[in-house]
């Protein structure tokens, strides 16, 4: 949608003696029409999120392509009588989408009803917010037009007044810098204005205070030293001209930086209607502005893959690659608009996770995407296959089914612990948008309108990184087989236990809840090998892999990987064990491996070889070809499965009633065809036995054995039919 001057001129020009003799009310329903057709021309672009105070409300207004940090404090205009905060989110839509940078916008009390000092309050109010939200003074910048321009210009006054810093910088569109009217425009401009007459103004000025000349209501008559540098708009034909030129002939005189653009022919706060004549080299500037005092426009976001994530794309296979799922079934069915507005927040929040995965010469590497992908319909089976071309484009996607949202990563991005962050953050962005009510930011659930902190991005693994390192030498472990899935589908089978009964059976054995589960898993495999493989002498040990949240040993933040892994094992060839030689057997392995010693040297070999001065000049084709042949060798011959636990979930009081149930599915691994992903929520256990080959042996081996130590098994299946 493009507005031309003339048209424009001429509307108003209709318009202007019929405003003249409005009521106040009439005024403030024409300025919020006008706020609506502004919003309109930016829709699409951002994204809305209101913010009660006590005695104001607030909105953030967020760019889908955010492309600066910091944040703009836009205070509009109206002449401190007008002006709703559905107006307020017009500009702030147009500044926001056209410099790629958060606005906040309030909407201050307005006068009669709130004389002085409620608006300037108000301001402060705002300013305190941010600065409580995190942002350093620098990284705000204050804009304004007519009243809220002034009003830019006292909130500064008062910072000065009070101690505080000054923000970076001030935009402000024809600041009503003078409500005493005492500049030749007035008088000079009056019939080539069609927009405002010194009477309204004057009418304004009178609602607002009783004393005009005070510094905290004209800034002009103020002391206007140290202030920070200026951006200064006006028209040349806008009765208020000299408001602003004065404003910038005295921060001149005072020592600041001023720069000031008078457009010829233009009226008051012509800026706010994104004239197609005037928008490109009006935003230039700004963007300038901004570039020298807030903060450069950036170029989309790369990021080096972390040190666990270096083997994921060496290792895929034309129809498999490692992908891990976390879903949240909710109490009503899923509203896909809402989820997505929800989505292009939460994105912004986890820059390294809404990344596509790029091709460099010696390493992949991660780029930050341009905007949130498609939410999609789920059609098929959970994890089904993702072409690798589709990683390159978007490194996660977020499915729906009814009521349940889920959300697959490709591993190279974050773990079971990074991912349930997203999950659970996503999800109360969502319940917040959907419902109305208020998620703090709690027990794993990230502050959705907070700038991401450098150690969530941060490879932890090249921080905690020990000099010794461990042998990777192991032995291979028993692999289970069966009939393939010819379509790449997967069987998922859940069995669902009650939390309280696993725990007493686990103080019953001695161990822990995730050390039970694995005893049980390496129990039924034992089983299953001894009737596959009748003679003793030659079966394998059986070896399942349980990944340790390195975040619970050692003091980190990353939202990206940061696990290693724990291989308990028995050898059924030396003899049967009891179920209680297994959970002895498992229980001491953890008490050896689950130090911060012992894990440092594991991931420290890793380490190691990515420090290697060979294999970093390495082309990357001949590093995929080397890590392919030790991934195939090494990383899933030392163990049957993966079994992993993310424990017991906590969620926000305000979101816990809006949530049934969690689930946790890991990928099949490329050569064993099962895995088993673990989440408890509310009670229930929930464990996710997923393969790709038709026979449910190990799922039958595996229940049988809860049945036996007491267990209560409830089972889901997505088991087709097999004709």
């Amino acid at each position: 949608m493009e507005l031309h001057a003339k048209l424009v001129r001429s509307q108003l020009s209709f318009f202007k003696p019929f405003v003249a003799g409005l009521s106040l009310e009439a005024t403030r329903k024409g300025q919020d029409k006008l706020g609506e057709l502004m919003t309109a021309l930016h829709r699409r672009e951002v994204l809305v999120r209101d913010h009660d105070f006590e005695h104001f409300q607030g909105a953030w207004v967020m760019p889908k392509d955010q492309r600066r940090t910091g944040v703009i404090l836009y205070l509009h205009g109206g002449g401190y009588t007008c002006g709703s905060l559905e107006y307020a989110k017009g500009f702030a839509a147009a500044l926001a989408s056209e410099c790629g940078v958060r606005v906040f916008c309030p909407a201050y009390r307005l006068a009669p009803e709130h004389p002085y000092p409620a608006a300037l309050d108000d301001a402060l109010e705002s300013y305190q917010y941010l600065l409580q939200k995190g942002y350093e003074p620098g990284q705000i910048m204050l804009a304004g037009e007519s009243a809220g321009g002034g009003l830019i210009y006292c909130l500064c006054l008062k910072l000065k007044e009070l101690g505080m810093e000054l923000p970076c910088g001030l935009i402000g569109i024809s600041p009503w810098t003078d409500l005493t009217g005492s500049g030749d425009s007035y008088r000079e401009n009056r019939e080539k204005d069609p927009s405002m007459t010194p009477e309204l103004l004057q009418f304004y000025a009178g609602c607002y205070t009783q004393d005009p000349t005070a510094p905290l209501c004209s800034p002009l008559f103020g002391d206007l030293t140290g202030l920070p540098p200026s951006l200064l708009f006006v028209g040349g034909d806008e009765v208020m001209l000299d408001d602003t030129r004065a404003l910038h002939e005295k921060l001149l005189a005072a020592g600041c930086r001023s720069r000031l653009h008078i457009a010829p022919e233009r009226w008051h706060a012509y800026v706010l209607y994104c004239l197609n004549e005037n928008m490109e080299q009006d935003f230039e500037a700004i963007n300038h502005f901004l570039d020298r005092t807030l903060s450069p426009a950036r170029s989309l976001r790369w990021m080096r893959l972390d040190n666990a994530a270096k083997i994921y794309p060496a290792a895929k296979r034309r129809n498999w690659n490692n992908f891990f799922r976390l879903s949240a079934t909710l109490t009503e069915p899923i509203d896909v608009p809402v989820l997505r507005a929800a989505l292009d927040v939460t994105v912004r929040r986890f820059p390294s996770m809404a990344v596509r995965l790029r091709r460099g010469v010696f390493w992949y590497y991660l780029e930050e995407i341009p905007q949130a992908p498609e939410i999609q319909p789920e059609k098929s089976c959970p994890l089904a296959h993702v072409p690798f071309g589709r990683v390159r484009r978007c490194a996660f996607r977020v499915l729906v089914y009814h009521n349940r949202v889920a959300v697959e990563f490709f591993h190279a991005v974050t773990d079971g612990t990074g991912g349930l962050i997203f999950l659970k953050t996503l999800t109360a962005e969502y319940l917040c948008q959907k419902y109305g009510i208020s998620i703090p930011a709690e027990k794993g659930v990230l502050g959705r309108l907070e700038e991401p902190s450098p150690q969530e991005l941060e490879d932890s693994f090249l921080r905690y990184a020990g000099d010794v390192t461990a042998s990777r030498a192991e032995s291979t472990a028993y692999h289970l087989s069966g009939t393939p899935e010819k379509d790449g589908y997967k069987n998922l089978v859940t069995m669902m236990v009650p939390v309280d009964r696993v725990r007493v059976c686990a103080r019953k054995y001695g161990v822990s809840v995730t050390e039970l589960l694995c005893a049980a898993m390496m129990q039924a495999i034992a089983d299953l090998q001894a009737e596959k493989v009748p003679r003793r002498s030659r079966r394998k040990p059986v070896k399942v892999l349980l990944p340790v949240n390195l975040r619970t040993l050692f003091p980190s933040r990353s939202l990206r990987n940061f696990a290693s892994y724990i291989t308990p094992e028995i050898d059924p060839r030396t003899g049967d064990y009891t179920f209680s030689e297994i959970c002895a057997a498992v229980h001491h392995r953890m008490g050896l491996e689950n130090n911060t010693h012992t894990l440092r040297s594991k991931f420290a070999a890793n380490v190691a070889s990515e420090k290697s001065p060979v294999l970093k000049v390495m082309p990357l084709f001949i590093k995929n070809i080397a890590m392919k042949a030790v991934f195939n060798a090494v990383g899933e011959r030392k163990s049957c499965l993966c079994l992993s636990n993310l424990g017991a979930v906590e969620l926000p009081e305000a979101m816990a009633p809006y949530v049934q149930r969690l689930d946790f599915i890991i990928g099949v691994q490329a050569a064993a065809p099962h895995d088993c992903g673990v989440v408890s929520w509310n009670g229930t256990m929930y464990i996710n036995c997923i393969r790709s080959i038709q026979e449910p042996e190990l799922e039958l081996h595996f229940y049988r054995v809860l049945q036996r130590l007491g267990l209560p098994v409830k089972v889901e299946s997505n088991r087709r039919g097999r004709g």
